[in-house]
């Protein structure tokens, strides 16, 4: 039947006007999901220890709370894969990247390119020349603060005679850190030495540092050691097993980090490893993440934040009636696993709407 042309006028106004509602609904819901439905990726270069899998879990724990999808990867130490990771993750759309150990001019080249098309990006422990990238925030552990907490501790109870084996490896931005405060010590306590060093970090890092560890003290007999200070957790599990196998517990360690598998250790009847300056490592990923999720909404962030450090030992853990784990240490540990550093009011709100 052929239209009046007011019923073509009047079908024409309808159409332009449900035209302009889908619009506004499709542009608000845009706006909704890019509030709710954000997608981040965590990528950290080492892995396969028990730290890295509570900052992953630490990061995406919190992403979720606030309603991202989370998705995490370790490339183990190895540098290919934490590259394709990362190509990866610039090909895929993500709102977000958190970057774990980028320590090499690459890294820099695949974070100029996020940022270049418009992806925000938080790098922890990762090398300095990120700071070059307009936006991106450094953030790291106090590393100066840890090599010394354990370093002080060692003096403390070694003396100023100290023969000490040193396990750390070269071309890490938080291993260079702490590797300056151990020069440090060394040039104020002339009295000190050093027997051997070793440090690897690829493959299961333990495994050959119990072996290296093994190795040493076969070639020095009980008074030519006195400590280890092991610059990573994954170092001082691999000195503690080759010293208790070897029978030599006059040898103790001084470490930083720390796990549940590492508080299992230093609980152990005689362990060697006595002291260990740490961060929560659960912590550190949930403050990326929060610095994250502030880049995402356009809010203003330090260019470089650090977190700090505890020491944890072995007098400390006995005064628990129970087995200490990472939960329950903040009941020992002032302060331990909790800070409400960037987390914002518009945070909290969507954690309790999430009920996380």
């Amino acid at each position: 039947m052929k239209r009046a042309p007011f019923q073509k006028l009047s079908l024409l106004l309808l159409t332009a006007a449900l035209f302009v509602t889908g619009c506004s609904q499709s542009d608000n819901g845009s706006d909704k999901a890019g509030d709710e439905d954000k997608r981040v990726m965590v990528i950290r270069k080492i892995g396969g220890d028990d730290h890295t899998a509570q900052f992953l879990a630490g990061a995406k724990k919190e992403g979720e709370a606030l309603g991202y999808k989370v998705d995490t990867f370790a490339a183990n130490g190895d540098s290919t894969k934490f590259h394709d990771a990362l190509a990866q993750a610039a090909s895929s759309n993500y709102d977000g990247i958190i970057l774990s150990h980028g320590d090499d001019p690459a890294t820099v080249e695949a974070v100029q390119k996020l940022v270049a098309d418009g992806v925000p990006v938080v790098a922890f422990d990762s090398t300095s020349d990120l700071a070059t990238v307009e936006g991106v925030t450094l953030t790291s552990q106090k590393d100066e603060s840890l090599a010394q907490l354990a370093l002080d501790r060692l003096k403390e109870e070694q003396g100023d005679d100290a023969k000490i084996v040193y396990l750390w490896v070269d071309g890490f931005p938080p291993m260079v850190r702490r590797n300056a405060v151990f020069q440090d010590m060394l040039q104020q306590n002339p009295g000190w030495s050093e027997v051997e060093r070793f440090g690897t970090a690829a493959g299961d890092v333990s495994v050959q540092t119990q072996n290296a560890v093994a190795a040493m003290l076969t070639k020095h007999p009980k008074g030519e050691i006195d400590a280890i200070f092991a610059t990573w957790d994954a170092f001082a599990i691999g000195a503690a097993r080759a010293i208790k196998e070897a029978g030599r517990d006059e040898i103790k360690i001084y470490g930083i980090d720390v796990s549940n598998a590492d508080l299992q250790l230093m609980q152990e009847e005689n362990s060697p490893w006595v002291a260990t300056a740490a961060v929560d490592p659960m912590m550190i990923g949930e403050v990326n993440m929060r610095l994250l999720a502030k880049k995402m909404k356009g809010e203003e962030t330090p260019a470089e934040y650090s977190l700090d450090a505890k020491l944890i030992d072995v007098e400390t853990l006995s005064q628990s009636t129970e087995p200490v784990n990472m939960v329950n240490l903040a009941e020992l540990i002032p302060g331990w696993g909790k800070t409400d550093e960037f987390e914002e009011d518009w945070m909290k709100e969507l954690k309790q709407a999430s009920g996380k």
